[in-house]
C-alpha cells in the first residue's frame, strides 16, 4: 500500500505524432526509449487519429482530427498539467495545426492581440509573447519536429528524390493532389483560390480564430531535427527553417554522446512585419497554377517562402542537424531519424537520445 501511495500519477503529457502514410507503430522504438530515459512523470500518447490514407486529406483536416484526439485524452486523464509533442514529417504540420486549436491565452483581461496576416501590402508589426497561453488547458513545454517541411515542398531539392531536375520539379507540383490529395496542394503551395494565401502562409501568422504563432511561441523548447542530406522526402531548408544561403557545408563530425547529431545552433527570435501576401503574390500564385513553368513557379516560391521564414522566426527556435553519412543505409535518413523499425533505421538512435534529453532537460528548467 505504501509502495501504491508514493507512485504518482503523471503530470506531463507527450504526444507522439507520425507522418504520411504511417501509424503509430512508427514511434515503437522512440516510444520505449521515451519512456525509459523519462521517467513515469510523463504520459505518452502515439496518436492514431491520421493513420495511413488519412494523412492526404489535407493539413487542416488531420490537424483537426489531432487537436480532438488531444482534447479527448486530457478530458479522460486527471492529474495532468504540462503537454509537449514530438513530431515526424508531415506530422509537424499537423501537430502545428492542431496547437493553434488547442491555444488559450491564459490572461485574457490584458487585452494583448495579434495581427491578423493582411492579403494586401503593408501590416502592422505582429509581437509574439514567449510563454504566454495553455495548449489543451495544459502548460506547454516542449515542440519538437523531425524532418518536418514547414516550408513546403516546392522549390529546388525541397523534395530531394526529384533529384533537382527541373522537369520533375515542375511536374510535381500539378500531380501532387491527384497522388496525396488535398495534402499535396497544400505542401506545393497551390491550394486555394489565388487571391487566397497557401495554408502554409497562413499557418505562419495569427488569425481571428486560430493563433497559429502564439501557439508555438506558448512553448518552452521549440526544436527542428533536420537531415543534412541522404532524404529522400524532406529537404535540409525546409526542416530546418533556413534561406539557401544560410545553408553551409554540412559537418560530418558527431557530438560527444549523440551519434550522427553534428550540430546545434540556437536561434533567437527575429523581430518582423510579416508575412504578406501582397497583390504581386496572388498574381504569382496564379500564374503557378494555370501556367507552372519553371519561370512562373521559382518566382512564387521564392516569394512565399521568404514571407513564411519571416512569419516562423518571430520565435526562437532550436536547430539540430542530422547526418546519417557514415550509417549503413544512409539513404534511409528520414526513417532514420525517429527510427521508424528498430531493426532497418536504428542509425537514429542518438538522435532519440538527444530528443529524450532535450525534453527532459527543458523540463528541468521549467520547474526552476
Amino acid at each position: 500500500m505504501g509502495a501504491s501511495k508514493s507512485k504518482r500519477e503523471p503530470d506531463h503529457l507527450l504526444i507522439l505524432v507520425h507522418g504520411i502514410m504511417a501509424s503509430p507503430s512508427d514511434w515503437t522504438y522512440g516510444e520505449a526509449v521515451l519512456k525509459k530515459r523519462l521517467g513515469d512523470n510523463f504520459f505518452i500518447y502515439a496518436s492514431s487519429s491520421n493513420i495511413y490514407a488519412k494523412t492526404f486529406d489535407g493539413i487542416d483536416v488531420a490537424g483537426r482530427r489531432l487537436a480532438k484526439e488531444v482534447l479527448d485524452l486530457v478530458q479522460k486523464m486527471t492529474g495532468l498539467r504540462k503537454i509537449s509533442f514530438i513530431a515526424h514529417s508531415l506530422g509537424g504540420l499537423f501537430a502545428r495545426y492542431a496547437i493553434s486549436i488547442l491555444y488559450s491565452l491564459k490572461a485574457e483581461e490584458t487585452g494583448s492581440s495579434t495581427n491578423v496576416m493582411p492579403t494586401t501590402e503593408g501590416s502592422e508589426m505582429s509581437r509574439l509573447t514567449p510563454g504566454l497561453g495553455t495548449i489543451a488547458g495544459l502548460e506547454p513545454i516542449n515542440f519538437i519536429t523531425l524532418a518536418t517541411p514547414h516550408l513546403g515542398v516546392r522549390g529546388k531539392n525541397q523534395l530531394p528524390f526529384l533529384q533537382g531536375l527541373s522537369v520533375l520539379e515542375k511536374l510535381a507540383a500539378p500531380l501532387a493532389p491527384f497522388i496525396v490529395g488535398r495534402t499535396g496542394a497544400q505542401l506545393f503551395l497551390t491550394d486555394g483560390e489565388p487571391s487566397k494565401p497557401p495554408l502554409l502562409l497562413i499557418m505562419t501568422s495569427d488569425q481571428e480564430d486560430k493563433k497559429f504563432m502564439s501557439a508555438l511561441a506558448a512553448f518552452k523548447n521549440r526544436s527542428l531535427y533536420a537531415n543534412v542530406s541522404y532524404d529522400h522526402m524532406v529537404g535540409w531548408k525546409t526542416s530546418s527553417i533556413r534561406r539557401e544561403l544560410d545553408l553551409r557545408k554540412p559537418l560530418h563530425r558527431s557530438v560527444d554522446g549523440y551519434k550522427h547529431i553534428v550540430n546545434v545552433e540556437y536561434c533567437s527570435p527575429v523581430s518582423s512585419d510579416g508575412p504578406h501576401f501582397p497583390s504581386r503574390a496572388a498574381r504569382a500564385k496564379e500564374a503557378a497554377q494555370s501556367r507552372p513553368n519553371m519561370e512562373n513557379t521559382e518566382e512564387y516560391h521564392k516569394m512565399m517562402e521568404e514571407e513564411m521564414i519571416h512569419g516562423l522566426q518571430r520565435v526562437g527556435w532550436k536547430k539540430v542537424d542530422v547526418n546519417f553519412h557514415a550509417s549503413l543505409w544512409p539513404y534511409s535518413a528520414h526513417n532514420n531519424i525517429h527510427v521508424k523499425s528498430e531493426w532497418l533505421h536504428n542509425a537514429g538512435a542518438g538522435v532519440i537520445s538527444h530528443v529524450a534529453d532535450s525534453v527532459r532537460q527543458t523540463c528541468l528548467h521549467a520547474n526552476l
